[in-house]
């Protein structure tokens, strides 16, 4: 990722990349407060930089795929601007399956509730029909 001149030198309030991303300030103080975003400071006033902007994009990328905070921080960190990435984008594809397997998971146990679900629902309405009988 090579970036201008331009692009370095933008600066952003904590209010701008709250509105951007659709987040509340606290949870992007919350991410600072745990060390993911590292913000200048002007007297109390938060200074976001284009990086800072680029790991909070990847921070809510990650919670949106369901990779724990933790995960992404270290997925995050392992970026070296010029180098191939390779064993940053192999954690990546290892978290992303971990959390398919979770999800895949989940998703059998719901299918055997509502299956679950239906037939004791069809046990009651023929319980019922044969009490009225």
């Amino acid at each position: 990722m090579t970036m201008t001149v331009s692009e370095v030198s933008i600066e952003y309030s904590i209010s701008m990349l709250s509105k951007e991303f659709g987040i509340t300030t606290r949870s992007i103080r919350h991410y600072e407060d745990i060390g993911l975003l590292s913000p200048t400071r002007r007297g109390q006033t938060r200074i976001y930089s284009a990086a800072d902007r680029t790991r909070l994009k990847l921070i809510l990328r990650g919670k949106r795929l369901g990779i724990s905070l933790e995960n992404s921080r270290e997925i995050i960190d392992m970026y070296e601007p010029g180098k191939t990435n390779v064993d940053q984008l192999k954690k990546l594809i290892d978290a992303i399956q971990q959390q398919r397997t979770k999800l895949n998971q989940q998703l059998d146990d719901i299918t055997k509730l509502l299956k679950d679900l239906n037939k004791a629902e069809t046990d009651c309405v023929e319980a019922l029909k044969s009490n009225s009988q």
